[in-house]
């Protein structure tokens, strides 16, 4: 890489900070932004409150036609019925419920709390939707417009030792009901629901075919930086005999999924709601939609339609998960419908690392050393850099015998001058063979550590283990550090400064310095040199938002390189290793497969060469 190409880079990165600088809106544009966001806002709540009026009318209106007997158009008893919340709770969970559509308007996960340390609701009454669209005498019903009749009287039902069952039914006349049955076992983080139709074959449109099962949330922001956790946050849905997939998580899009599939979720950062099938769900439509109201991340909805046969009595069996996107926590729950995908592990070629080697030492080192997260990473780090030790050495040696040739290579460079390539490379190779030098030997073992780096990478963000658990200044590992917070933003930097990516920078830059020393020196490495340290700053702006474990893993993880090297350093001598090199060149070689197809190779080059400069004397 040539000094103009390393120019036109650097340019180019200055360029786009520049153009993001300059074309960001000022203080005036950003107020009248706002103040036209606000005018709409209030324009979209007066049609809203319009809305709502409207419907309570009808409501009223609906309620005043059940009294009389002579409306043949009536379809539910809604006679002396008030909105009751009748709450369902166990040692996780607490679920608050509605007669009022029969649905769930209130998640509470108990053994969690929002960044802020206020309790975490998943999702409440006024930002979600849930309930049964049909048609029944020639009208169209939307459930969550009914009051349902609950089996208790009580508001709170809580059972230590058993398993807490909330029946609601709304009622047509002549005992003929829609029910919604939940279920809350102890201790779980999983609900049983029940969709039952008795009696409703004749109250039910003959020409159904299906009830329309719907479903929406406004997913509340629950972490400290509401972009990263943005990135995290969507629909995910499990194919049946397929893959888990999901929607954009940077853009609105909606999407009909014609295949079968076994759940759809409702996913955050670190916690999900999931609505799993007794068999499966089809011809599901699906939209996710990015919130632009303060507190909220997206909005998304499920609408799934469920068979219906025209029985007397049909029964829609399904399970909602509320809990934490912990792998052994959805291992329990689901490890046979993969829940466990629901945490983002990385591609599949590095996913393996932290399933099998990253969580299981996680889970060990917390449950028999320390629960200080902080030390735990320093421990993790310290056992892989161990492992990998060997290959960090190897590394080195091979830098280490490239350094001690290069005299030799200059040798065989200016005998060979650049028109005669392949001479050149010949001799080369033939001084490599005979010191038993691998020029890929400094590169293969770095490669091999490449996935292990990136497997972390994806691990540290989306970790619930490291969430709200503090180490040194950083009050929250999943997320960033920060020890100061700055007047201003810098582009693709923030406004405030992480500690932890900081320091990682600086180790980074070090150890860029003391590696430029191991390694021969030419003009393309040079300029692959200059490169490297943009990296370092490069990262400086990316990291600085990321989760301060990762930065905290990466600056410990160079730093103890660092060390590495330096001890490496102290015990390999130059003159030692070149009478090492010198010696092994005196030994005969014995030729490996490779080298002799290297060579076999080599020579039909050169006799395809001979060839055609035959030809070209020829004519």
């Amino acid at each position: 890489m040539d000094k103009n190409t390393i120019f036109g880079l650097v340019l180019i990165f200055l360029i786009l900070i520049g153009f993001s600088y300059l074309t960001r809106p000022s203080e005036a544009e950003l107020q009248r932004a706002q103040e036209q966001r606000d005018s709409i806002a209030r324009v979209e709540a007066a049609r809203a409150a319009q809305v709502a009026e409207q419907e309570k009318k009808d409501f009223e209106l609906a309620q005043q036609n059940d009294s009389l007997p002579q409306n043949q158009n009536t379809v539910f008893v809604q006679d002396s019925l008030t909105e009751k919340i009748i709450t369902l709770e166990n040692a996780k969970i607490r679920l608050q419920i509605s007669t009022l559509g029969g649905r769930i308007v209130n998640v509470d996960l108990k053994d969690y709390c929002t960044h802020d340390s206020l309790p975490l609701i998943l999702w409440n009454e006024n930002k979600s939707t849930f309930g049964l669209n049909f048609y029944a005498r020639n009208k169209q019903v939307n459930t969550e417009k009914y009051l349902f009749q609950p089996n208790t009287t009580e508001s709170v039902l809580y059972a230590e030792n058993g398993e807490q069952t909330l029946s609601l039914k709304l009622y047509s006349k002549d005992n003929k009901y829609v029910e919604f049955l939940y279920k809350l076992a102890p201790d779980s983080y999983m609900a049983d629901f029940s969709i039952l139709t008795h009696n409703m074959n004749d109250v039910i449109a003959s020409n159904s075919s299906f009830l329309t099962l719907f479903w929406g949330a406004d997913m509340p922001q629950l972490e400290k930086s509401k972009d990263f956790e943005n990135r995290y946050t969507g629909v995910y849905y499990d194919f049946l005999s397929d893959d888990v997939e999901n929607m954009s998580m940077t853009s609105d899009e909606k999407e009909t999924l014609t295949n079968k599939i076994k759940w759809v979720a409702f996913k955050q950062q670190f916690f999900t709601s999931v609505l799993i099938a007794g068999e499966s769900f089809t011809d599901v439509s699906l939209s996710t939609q990015i919130s632009n109201e303060p507190g909220y991340l997206k909005k998304v909805y499920a609408e799934i339609p469920l068979v219906y046969e025209g029985k007397a009595n049909e029964a829609y069996n399904m399970k909602f998960f509320f809990g934490p996107n912990s792998f052994p926590v959805l291992k329990e729950y689901g490890a046979d419908i993969e829940l466990p995908k629901l945490v983002n592990l990385g591609w599949k070629w590095v996913a393996w690392f932290n399933q099998y080697v990253v969580i299981p030492l996680f889970g060990f080192l917390e449950n028999h050393v320390t629960t200080n997260y902080g030390l735990i990473i320093l421990l993790l780090t310290l056992i892989i850099k161990l492992v990998l030790f060997p290959l960090t050495y190897k590394s080195y040696l091979s830098q280490a015998k490239m350094r001690v040739l290069k005299p030799q290579i200059d040798e065989i460079n200016k005998k060979f001058p650049k028109e005669k390539a392949l001479e050149r490379q010949k001799a080369t190779m033939a001084l490599y063979k005979k010191a038993g030098v691998n020029p890929m030997g400094g590169c293969l073992p770095m490669l091999l550590q490449m996935p292990i780096l990136i497997a972390l990478f994806w691990f540290f963000p989306g970790a619930i283990e490291l969430r709200q658990k503090s180490f040194l200044w950083a009050t929250d590992l999943a997320s960033y550090d920060s020890i100061a917070t700055l007047p201003f933003t810098i582009p693709f930097y923030g406004n405030h400064v992480s500690l932890f990516c900081l320091l990682m920078t600086a180790t980074n830059i070090i150890y860029m310095i003391m590696n430029k020393k191991n390694q021969p020196q030419n003009d393309q490495l040079k300029g692959m040199q200059t490169m490297m340290y943009l990296m370092p700053i490069m990262f400086l702006f990316i990291f600085n938002s990321y989760s301060s474990g990762l930065s905290y893993y990466y600056f410990v993880a160079t730093l103890i390189t660092i060390i590495q090297t330096w001890v490496i350093q102290r015990y390999v001598n130059d003159e030692k290793l070149l009478r090492q090199i010198e010696l092994a060149k005196s030994k005969p070689v014995k030729k490996s497969k490779f080298q002799e197809r290297l060579e076999q190779m080599q020579r039909m080059q050169e006799q395809r060469a001979r060839e055609q400069q035959q030809k070209k004397k020829k004519n």
